[in-house]
């Protein structure tokens, strides 16, 4: 994240008028984003259905195998809002980290010029959409694929999901990954439970009473 936020630094103090925001990860994380033009949903494919509680108001869509990748990659479709909450918290991070590394000319020390606010309030949006994209993968029991096979392509334009942005809001967004599914959660849901099968026996027990009963009186 600190990593990051340098890289962020570095390009405005590169070039102090751009407001163009240039994407950058930690090298440590894996997902990479990459960002499209705005696709409406693509049609057919499998809903699937979510396996936690979490994400509850997204969608994600089998769109079908990726035979390129391999036996068993398949070709997901998201859909999904960034939380305003965790996106409010990026933001403040990754101010608070700017200001202790700020230098511009014409500002004080530790100022971050208002010509930086869109810029990181476009990495914020960004953390926020890539974290939720890795969030989809345990709520739908999917698993990432390594290296750039894993990047995630999102179809809604950041800076466009910027402009007149509230902090603090949800980010509603569409995006497609590759992946697999994560058998060993799949096949846990798929095997009923010995409890489960117990309680789908239902005794009427008036009913044996009374056969019970039939059963004294011809004796």
């Amino acid at each position: 994240m600190k990593a990051a936020i340098a890289v962020v630094l570095g390009s405005l103090l590169a070039s102090q008028n751009t407001l163009a925001f240039i994407p950058v990860r930690d090298a440590h994380q894996r997902t990479l984003l990459r960002v499209a033009e705005l696709k409406p949903e693509p049609e057919g494919g499998e809903e699937l259905k979510r396996v936690s509680s979490s994400l509850p108001d997204s969608r994600v869509k089998n769109l079908g195998p990726d035979e390129g990748e391999g036996e068993g990659v398949y070709k997901f479709w998201l859909a999904a809002k960034a939380d305003g909450k965790t996106i409010k918290k990026l933001r403040d991070q990754t101010e608070r980290e700017a200001s202790k590394k700020a230098n511009f000319p014409g500002f004080r020390k530790g100022q971050v010029p208002p010509y930086a606010q869109p810029q990181m309030t476009g990495f914020a949006v960004q953390e926020a959409i890539i974290k939720t994209c890795e969030q989809s993968l345990e709520a739908y029991g999917l698993e990432s694929l390594p290296g750039s096979a894993g990047e995630v392509t999102v179809h809604e334009d950041i800076k466009d999901l910027c402009k007149g942005y509230k902090l603090g809001n949800d980010v509603a967004f569409t995006a497609t990954y590759k992946g697999k599914f994560d058998a060993a959660v799949h096949a846990a849901m798929e095997s009923p439970s010995e409890e489960s099968s117990s309680k789908d026996v239902v005794v009427d027990v008036e009913a044996v009473m009374d056969v019970m009963d039939v059963e004294a009186v011809v004796e």
